[in-house]
């Protein structure tokens, strides 16, 4: 038992979030707001960023299957105070490179690739 953990925990460690993970546009906002795009996805190791939110991650949890779940406090565009939310990020299954972020319904928000 402790050593499927511990593989689980491997691979969920393979979801490296120590530099910056976005679609086009949010790659080129990586540094700040430089243009704008309805499109926007930005996944840091602390934030994920889209047009209309700004979440700050309370929590990381690696899950066995090598997913993360994250639990975080977001702000949307024209709202006052903040509200909890959860995501989940995985390796795409079309490109390992890539990751897909899912909300708690399960809706595909976007697949993002690490910026340069």
């Amino acid at each position: 038992m402790v050593l499927v953990l511990a593989a689980g925990q491997a691979s969920a460690a393979g979801i490296d979030l120590s530099k910056p993970y976005g679609n086009k546009s949010g790659c080129i906002n990586k540094n700040g707001q430089k243009v704008y795009a309805e499109d926007m996805l930005l996944l840091t190791d602390t934030d994920l960023i889209t047009v209309a939110s700004a979440c700050t991650f309370t929590d990381k949890q690696a899950k066995l299957d090598g997913s993360l779940t994250i639990k975080a406090q977001c702000e949307a565009e024209g709202e006052d105070g903040q509200s909890p939310a959860e995501f989940t990020v995985k390796h795409s299954p079309k490109n390992a490179k890539k990751l897909v972020i899912t909300d708690e319904d399960g809706n595909v928000m976007g697949e993002v690739s690490r910026c340069r």
